[in-house]
């Protein structure tokens, strides 16, 4: 492929409400689908929200794949494309981990990172992996959130080989908002950056003005932020490594009725 296209899921996600999180989700990849995306990025944690500890606790987070994650598969074979997404994952030893998946159009996991810098998630233990996932021949580093404050998980994943950058991301602004690392990172590694960001109201954390980017060189060259869900998709050439959109396709029509959890 010379080209692809990616949507990007900026949803307006609730901690603890799975049943809603995952019908926003599901939603916003048909969406994407009917505008023919191959790759479909959704937020860190985006089928939880971020605090859902208070709401949910962690009992139901399993081994992987959970029943969330086999629907996410399912849903991939069906639309014949590719989801990366955030969720929480525990292993056989009862550790749990801030993770992300990339499911691809056969429905099979074919990429598997565990967020390493876990010091604002307490409830998370630290990855101890970092290798880029080869997908379609291209290969992808995933960086979640934090992941990506440092030169240190970047600069790994550049040295054994990652083409792209891809962050799922759930960082507003504010007092420990990003502050250019997103920038600093793709300026150190000489590779291009895609953040899928979240949007939407926690229990103490605002995500309303967080943005979601494409960034290559130090340059914001896609970025977009809104207080409700939308979809954002652009298409993106494999040899040059760079969007050939010049702004984001932005779909607004996101919305979902009440959903029991």
């Amino acid at each position: 492929m010379n080209e692809i296209k990616i949507s990007l899921l900026h949803l307006a996600l609730k901690p603890g409400a799975m049943q809603h999180n995952f019908a926003l989700i599901e939603q916003g990849v048909r969406i994407a689908a009917a505008s023919g995306a191959d790759l479909v990025i959704a937020p860190e944690l985006c089928i939880s929200g971020y605090q859902f500890i208070d709401l949910a606790g962690t009992d139901w987070i399993g081994i992987h794949p959970d029943a969330w994650t086999t629907q996410i598969c399912r849903l991939a074979k069906s639309l014949e494309l590719t989801i990366l997404f955030g969720h929480a994952e525990r292993d056989a030893a009862g550790n749990l981990y801030n993770s992300a998946f990339m499911v691809d159009a056969g429905g099979m996991i074919v990429g598997h990172h565990r967020k390493i810098n876990t010091h604002a998630d307490q409830w998370s233990s630290a990855g101890q992996v970092v290798e880029p996932v080869t997908w379609n021949g291209l290969k992808v580093g995933m960086l979640i959130c934090a992941d990506a404050y440092t030169e240190k998980i970047a600069g790994t994943l550049q040295s054994k080989g990652a083409e792209l950058l891809i962050s799922p991301a759930a960082w507003g602004p504010g007092l420990y908002g990003p502050e250019g690392e997103w920038e600093q990172r793709t300026v150190e590694t000489g590779l291009p950056l895609v953040v899928c960001n979240r949007t939407g109201k926690e229990l103490s954390l605002d995500f309303s003005d967080a943005e979601s980017l494409v960034i290559k060189n130090g340059k914001r060259l896609l970025w977009y932020r809104s207080p409700s869900s939308a979809v954002l998709t652009f298409d993106w050439s494999i040899g040059q490594m760079s969007p050939i959109s010049n702004e984001f396709l932005v779909q607004r029509t996101l919305k979902i009725l009440k959903v029991a959890d």
